[in-house]
């Protein structure tokens, strides 16, 4: 009796961890002075987390870069700060207050910050001399981000141009750039939000407490939840209530919604995501609702 054959094809998940570690070790070999994006977002933690995994034993051999709006939520702050001082990593901080104070950004008439964020960040890659930034982008959030390579080149301004990209055959990665310009690197760019959800539930990885279902003092604006909070305040037409919501997504608290959800634990979440019909940037974020083209223009700015 002959031993049953042992298959070797890869899961779906292992598949793409295996190509989000390959890109990411091909960028920091290619490149000088790599850097990652990290807000403490679920994206930009797995990002992390791959990173660990891709030079492990060794520590993450770049720093990670956080664009700080002022209006972010205070538990995601906390566990950004907590996890680089786990890993023991350098932490770069591009402020959008400061941009403000010193009169080189105006706050909005919305109060949104996240639209303010492309000067401070492009402001950090030239100070640095970050030649590669790693982001958490996924074509599945936002038809712009669906037409961005995996390495996507900006120009001297930190500009991008989707008419001038960059083929990208046989998981071949063009690196090439010039003095000034820098490219954006997005590992998880094939992944899909159930995708993060499933790795997260299989790999066991620790996330701010938002992404689960949580009472939270929330009024009902543009169709969406918006948490009570320092720079979030209801109208005066607005009525505040107690739900039980979670964050899809964690950006400026301004512009940020929740879900109502009952989801707990990451098993939750996963049936919950795999039944949604809407991404979670359409469902939760107000900045992308400016217009319809409202996230490509900010790219071509300069944006994540």
């Amino acid at each position: 009796m002959t031993d049953a054959p042992v298959s070797t094809r890869l899961s779906s998940l292992d598949t793409l961890e295996s190509e989000a570690i390959h890109i990411i070790r091909e960028v920091v070999a290619e490149f000088e002075r790599p850097a990652l994006l990290f807000s403490g977002g679920k994206d930009s933690v797995v990002m992390l987390y791959l990173a660990t995994k891709a030079f492990w034993p060794g520590k993450v051999p770049f720093p990670v870069l956080h664009v700080d709006t002022g209006h972010n939520f205070p538990e995601v702050i906390e566990f950004r700060d907590r996890t680089v001082e786990r890993l023991g990593l350098r932490l770069v901080v591009g402020s959008v207050q400061e941009f403000i104070d010193s009169g080189e950004l105006a706050e909005r008439a919305d109060g949104t910050r996240n639209p303010l964020q492309t000067v401070p960040l492009l402001d950090a890659i030239s100070s640095n001399r970050f030649d590669a930034v790693f982001g958490g982008g996924r074509r599945d959030e936002d038809k712009a981000r669906a037409k961005e390579r995996i390495l996507s080149l900006r120009d001297e301004f930190g500009q991008w141009d989707p008419r001038n990209q960059r083929p990208e055959l046989w998981n071949l990665y063009n690196g090439r750039h010039t003095v000034g310009q820098h490219v954006r690197a997005f590992p998880i760019s094939n992944w899909t939000e159930l995708d993060v959800w499933r790795y997260i539930e299989r790999e066991n990885i620790d996330l701010p407490g938002l992404y689960y279902a949580h009472e939270r003092e929330v009024f009902a604006r543009d169709g969406m939840w918006r948490a009570v909070g320092e720079v979030s305040q209801p109208r005066t037409d607005e009525q505040v209530l107690t739900k039980t919501v979670r964050y899809r997504t964690v950006g400026d608290m301004s512009c940020t919604g929740a879900v109502e959800s009952a989801a707990a634990t990451v098993r939750d979440v996963v049936i919950e995501v795999a039944a949604s019909t809407i991404t979670e940037r359409g469902a939760t974020r107000a900045d992308d609702r400016i217009s319809e083209a409202a996230m490509e223009d900010r790219k071509k700015d300069g944006y994540f």
